[in-house]
């Protein structure tokens, strides 16, 4: 481009650049086509064309001595070939009047809300950019509300939203913060108060929230904590104590808490969230309160609660007062206090997730400042984004499909006065195996009957004899040494001599698999009920060949694996047990 062609381009008006597109009632960012003048800028509908300019407008540059001040027709079409709308002719100028001299016909003046329209297009991209800017720093400064914690291997160190995940919520007696005086211990570490185990199924259909009484007896397993000066303390393991000492006793960090609740349930633990009595108070008044129901006239001298028989919506110290309250329902003790819990806790989840909440900047703000200031969470989500995310996976879940229950106890038979609980011998198991299989609580439609249908459909069919299967057994994640029990009692209990052990796998695995090829259907069927799997654990496909070349099932243990001759069928059904869920309010008692 010459110079004179770029000294016209550079007094092309930004807004005669930005055209309004018909298809989508947007406005546009129109540039001249790669094959037009350079230098020339395109007209824009309803501007007067290159014939009408007999004299050069103020500032601007006469056109190029040799050129004709008129652009041919054909030039004008070219120029004009891609503005949306139909081609229109340009109309002849009109003759003068007598007695006066044909003079330069004037554009049309944009109105001022054109204008403005066409500006307004033409900076979005800098509002945008500004937005951004201004939405980075504020995450950043929302990050650092948070307190993550380093608890080791306790915890997973990233979050998948792709899988199903665990979270042990703790709650806190510490006193911090001004206002906290008139509750708990003085001199409490923080013990853990309220723990809830909250398990968010891999399809993100149903949750469970497991309540776990601070009064329960357990054996708390070694743990290893780290302190303020950054030395790691290793804490012996403790026997037969309430389950509130996991935390702050003996320095004892939360990493120390979900140990404990591995070794009590077998359920691993992703992640934990952990907040002292402020929390309360500042979530419930961060989004206007939340609604609870009594079904009595509550007076309670030792929490300071008073409340008439019917709903209300409590917030900041009442509402925490309403949690803490444990002698005006029930019989009084801490398991009608979790149920009180329960409920509040559903109530709130409602609140937040609710269109009032969602559509108020105000309430969204308060709410995002009160969360972040009122947690400790662990450094594999001690990210904003990362706790978002984790939030948008919950929020998937119906209300109808997140079930409130408690682990089943019975009081502690060690006792004459009853002031602690154990783990029911009998109705725990069942409750601890559907969390870990993923079962829901609640009748959720199933999305993959098909597919469902389909794994069932492994085990259906004709079996061979024992002495027919070749397995070559791995160990994939069990005990050291199961691979070797399991061929021993596969040979000798069974009559499966053709196996053998192959050591290790590549790779430890969560659950059990076998894996065949379609000729072996009739074995793999066989071997699957002797080892008591589910047509889940059934991998059909290609087998491996055995040291004599011939094709052998491959049989891998994994973690889930309970000894040999231990069925590993999972329960597909959840047992039935006491429990609510977070879609309804239930008036305390």
């Amino acid at each position: 481009m010459d110079a004179q062609g770029r000294r016209r381009a550079d007094n092309i008006d930004p807004a005669d650049q930005w055209v309004l597109n018909p298809n989508t009632g947007e406005y546009e960012l129109r540039l001249p086509p790669s094959g037009a003048q350079p230098g020339v800028p395109r007209p824009r509908r309803g501007a007067p064309s290159t014939a009408t300019r007999t004299r050069s407008a103020p500032g601007r540059d006469r056109a190029a001595p040799g050129r004709d001040r008129e652009a041919p027709e054909q030039d004008r079409e070219a120029l004009g070939a891609d503005l949306p709308g139909p081609r229109r002719r340009r109309a002849e100028p009109p003759e003068p009047l007598p007695g006066r001299r044909r003079g330069r016909t004037k554009p049309p003046k944009k109105s001022k809300a054109k204008k403005i329209l066409l500006w307004t297009g033409g900076t979005m991209a800098l509002v945008l950019v500004a937005v951004s800017g201004a939405a980075y720093a504020y995450l950043k400064h929302l990050e650092g509300n948070v307190n993550a914690e380093d608890v080791g291997s306790s915890a997973k160190s990233s979050f998948s939203k792709d899988e199903a995940f665990n979270i042990l919520i703790i709650g806190t007696d510490k006193r911090t913060g001004a206002g906290n005086e008139g509750y708990g211990d003085k001199n409490s570490v923080g013990h853990a108060d309220t723990n809830i185990l909250l398990h968010v199924a891999k399809d993100r259909t149903n949750a469970t929230a497991m309540s776990i009484p601070r009064d329960l007896m357990v054996d708390i397993p070694e743990c290893r904590s780290k302190q303020e000066d950054g030395t790691e303390k290793v804490i012996k393991p403790s026997e037969n104590v309430r389950f509130n000492t996991s935390l702050g006793q003996e320095g004892r960090n939360p990493g120390c808490t979900m140990d404990t609740v591995k070794a009590v349930t077998g359920i691993t633990v992703d992640h934990f969230m952990m907040a002292d009595f402020n929390a309360v108070k500042t979530l419930t008044s961060a989004v206007g309160g939340v609604e609870v129901c009594v079904a009595k006239d509550v007076d309670d001298e030792d929490s300071h609660l008073k409340l008439s028989a019917g709903k209300h919506t409590i917030e900041g110290e009442q509402a925490l007062a309403f949690v803490r309250t444990r002698h005006s329902f029930g019989n009084q003790g801490d398991l009608d206090r979790i149920k009180v819990q329960q409920q509040f806790i559903g109530s709130l989840m409602r609140k937040m997730s609710s269109g009032d909440t969602l559509t108020s900047p105000t309430k969204l703000y308060k709410l995002a400042e009160a969360a972040t200031k009122a947690l400790t969470v662990d450094t594999g989500i001690g990210k904003v984004n990362t706790l978002k995310d984790m939030a948008l996976e919950l929020k998937k879940v119906p209300p109808k499909n997140i079930t409130f229950t408690t682990v089943p106890v019975i009081d502690n038979p060690a006792e004459k006065v009853h002031a602690t609980v154990v783990v029911h011998p009998t109705q725990s198991q069942p409750v601890f195996d559907a969390i870990k299989n993923d079962v829901s609580f609640t009748a959720v439609k199933e999305k993959k009957a098909k597919e469902k249908a389909a794994v069932a459909a492994r085990l259906k069919g004709p079996r061979s004899a024992a002495s027919e299967i070749r397995v070559d057994i791995y160990n994939g994640g069990a005990e050291a040494g199961s691979a070797q029990e399991t061929l021993n009692w596969l040979q000798n209990n069974e009559g499966v001599l053709k196996s053998s052990q192959l050591g290790n796998a590549d790779a430890p695995l969560s659950k059990t698999t076998l894996e065949y090829s379609p000729e072996q259907a009739d074995q793999a069927r066989k071997l699957a009920d002797l080892m008591g799997l589910s047509g889940s654990a059934m991998k059909p496909g290609e087998s491996e060949k055995n040291s004599q070349g011939l094709p052998a099932i491959v049989l891998t243990l994994g973690k889930d694996f309970k000894g040999a001759g231990v069925p590993l069928t999972a329960a597909t059904k959840a047992p039935d047990v006491e429990k609510s869920t977070a879609d309804k309010t239930v008036c305390a008692k």
